[in-house]
């Protein structure tokens, strides 16, 4: 039997909640409605020592200090902090931004706005394979770079940087280290000390988590990364980011983060598995196809590939029982190739003939059995030209 379509496989843009995160969300929407900030009666106190717990669980999962975790409304605000924040602090001493051209639009945006107010920013290009180049960094840093940020795991291609490699180079110049783990917290491992991350961009939605929740973490000591707030008003979150918190969301992201401890390494081998079961018939089919990125640095939930000479519009069309996206979620309103694939390398007509499919804890077997078909139908219909062209082996 077929399985229930569209069949979900957009995962980078956002994961279903998990019925554990939303079944530990529900009191604290209804009994405990309390203000986390009201220290004076008991709703309060309830409200807050959930909130509490939760911190515990997010810096659980990067082994970090529960004190150095603080709650946002999610990576965008996390990164605007860390990237416009740190720039204002130490714009007088060091006015040096460093990021690849890859970075999430919330990222790249946030340095056009430093680079309005004067900072200097260097824009690292990127590898074929979607990778940084660790020289060219090495050669980039200098005396006034203030800070270096650098996404964990692409959200448009799935390849994981050299985390550990980039923060040794950051730490020995004297550099902070921001991380984007959008698309990397609690699917790949991450340790704040081990990796010399001074701050990081988490988010909720991406982990089976509530929408609108997540959290940054900043260094506190050896060395205590400096930073002006960028959300006035109450002081709370210690003065980092002022408003007021919701419990339930919270909760939920600190839930999810605790599922996220205990099952992933279980949901990495589903997910390698499934993707394995999923390239390998079309590539089989169509060895043309182009997976982007780097084989083997990689996250296998992201799965994007170029089918060169295919309308990318007609192939999306074509593959209507499959929820799936030409790009990153937050530029699906912009007409236009991948500014991500055209950095690696990729023609701007092979750049719109991309699809990015996305595999989770929820995708079954058998919806990624049905979607390889779809896409092979799909292309076959449209008369793809089988050229041979030389594939990776698994």
């Amino acid at each position: 039997m077929a399985p229930k379509t569209p069949i979900y496989m957009d995962y980078q843009a956002t994961t279903p909640l998990d019925p554990k995160v939303f079944t530990a969300m529900q009191r604290w929407f209804v009994e405990g409605f309390g203000n986390p900030h009201s220290s004076t009666h008991r709703y309060g106190w309830e409200a807050e020592a959930a909130v509490e717990e939760a911190r515990k669980s997010v810096a659980g999962l990067i082994n970090a200090d529960a004190k150095s975790v603080f709650f946002t409304s999610g990576a965008t605000e996390s990164n605007n902090l860390a990237i416009k924040g740190v720039m204002e602090a130490l714009s007088a001493q060091k006015p040096h931004l460093i990021i690849p051209v890859t970075e999430h639009k919330c990222v790249v945006e946030s340095a056009q706005a430093v680079a309005r107010h004067g900072a200097r920013v260097t824009w690292l290009p990127m590898k074929p394979d979607g990778l940084i180049d660790l020289d060219l960094l090495a050669q980039a840093l200098s005396d006034d770079t203030a800070l270096v940020s650098v996404m964990a795991v692409n959200n448009e291609i799935g390849v994981i940087q050299p985390v550990a490699e980039i923060g040794a180079l950051c730490r020995k110049a004297g550099v902070y280290f921001h991380c984007d783990a959008a698309q990397a917290f609690g699917k790949i491992p991450l340790d704040v000390d081990g990796m010399n991350i001074d701050l990081m961009s988490i988010s909720g939605h991406k982990i089976y988590g509530p929408k609108g929740i997540g959290a940054i973490y900043l260094r506190r000591a050896r060395p205590r990364v400096r930073y002006v707030p960028q959300m006035a008003g109450g002081g709370q979150e210690g003065g980092v980011r002022s408003g007021t918190l919701s419990p339930a969301l919270c909760v939920g992201l600190g839930q999810a983060a605790s599922i996220a401890k205990t099952r992933m390494q279980s949901d990495q081998a589903h997910i390698n598995d499934l993707a394995k079961r999923f390239l390998h018939p079309i590539e089989q089919a169509f060895p043309q196809v182009i997976l982007n990125g780097d084989r083997h640095a990689r996250f296998w939930g992201n799965i994007n590939l170029s089918f060169p000479g295919v309308d990318g519009d007609l192939l999306l069309s074509s593959l209507r029982d499959l929820a799936v996206s030409s790009g990153a979620a937050c530029a699906s309103a912009t007409s236009g190739p991948s500014y991500v694939l055209e950095a690696i390398g990729r023609s701007r007509k092979d750049a719109l003939s991309s699809i990015r499919f996305g595999i989770g804890r929820f995708t079954t077997p058998e919806e990624i059995d049905f979607a390889a078909r779809t896409v092979i139908t799909a292309l076959t219909e449209l008369g793809w030209d089988k050229k041979e062209h030389g594939v990776g082996a698994w």
